[in-house]
């Protein structure tokens, strides 16, 4: 069964699953409590807008689905007698003073900057998780989700893999954010897939980071794109927004030991598959 209110995905994406026999749709909001029959064996909480331009559009619902949604999915996991696996996120890093990041790495985030909506509101979801854990026995599990791409990502996302692609399709100068030395790691989705099964199976209730420990800078990824692409689009630079990260590579050395995972797809071939897809829908 899938819950979704769609106000970041669309209904286009469950088509694939339309008539499969497995596979129940519920058009629903988690902030509101919800009510499932029968037995559950795992809930996975994924509800959240995740890039600056949906949360921004959406601080309030970003903040509570964070909260008061993870709380109402908490309990109904404990209700179920369920496993509950919580998609939090690298974002709980803030702009990191440690590099790469390790999940005993508290932090540096901005409560009352332009992203904290998301950043809190997803440190607060693991707090919820551990508290849940602690108090009530529930069997929880925190997968910390660094930069992921894959087909069915929105055009007008807002993130850098979207928005270069969609630009070098175009043949639209691509926006890079400051002088672009910035840096993230990028995983493709079949990668992190399996590592999220993974943490559901062999998981414990502490967080584990989930990413491509391959960093690059977002110049190298514009630069990297637009030869893809086969473009002939420029590189455009813009003001940096606030509170940007200034580095993200994740440390995953506890998912490669306990988990025994690690990612397989490397950066161009992910690209080159995202692109694929890019291309079927970028006018």
């Amino acid at each position: 069964m899938a819950l979704d209110n769609f106000i970041t995905g669309a209904p286009t994406n469950l088509r694939s699953l339309e008539g499969h026999p497995d596979f129940e749709f519920h058009e629903a909001n988690v902030n509101e409590p919800v009510e499932v029959e029968g037995d559950v064996r795992y809930i996975l909480h994924f509800a959240s807008p995740a890039s600056p331009p949906q949360y921004d559009a959406n601080p309030i619902h970003t903040l509570k689905v964070g909260t008061i949604g993870t709380m109402n999915m908490l309990g109904l996991a404990r209700a179920k007698d369920a496993r509950f696996l919580l998609a939090s996120t690298s974002e709980v890093y803030g702009d990191p003073l440690v590099h790469p990041q390790r999940e005993d790495y508290w932090g540096n985030v901005n409560p009352i900057g332009p992203r904290g909506c998301y950043d809190e509101a997803k440190r607060c979801a693991e707090a919820f998780a551990m508290a849940y854990y602690r108090a009530h026995g529930v069997d929880t599990r925190i997968v910390r989700i660094f930069n992921t791409h894959g087909p069915r990502m929105q055009v007008a996302d807002g993130r850098a893999v979207p928005n270069f692609m969609a630009q070098a399709i175009r043949g639209e100068p691509l926006t890079v954010y400051g002088d672009g030395s910035q840096t993230r790691s990028l995983c493709y989705v079949s990668d992190l897939v399996r590592g999220v099964l993974a943490n559901l199976e062999r998981g414990d209730e502490l967080p584990v980071n989930l990413g491509n420990p391959r960093e690059v800078t977002m110049l190298q990824l514009a630069e990297i794109i637009i030869r893809l692409a086969g473009s002939k689009s420029k590189i455009e630079h813009r003001p940096l927004p606030v509170d940007d990260p200034k580095q993200r590579q994740p440390d995953i050395t506890k998912a490669r030991t306990v988990l025994g995972w690690e990612p397989e797809v490397d950066l161009e071939d992910g690209l080159g598959r995202t692109l694929e897809y890019f291309r079927s829908v970028v006018n």
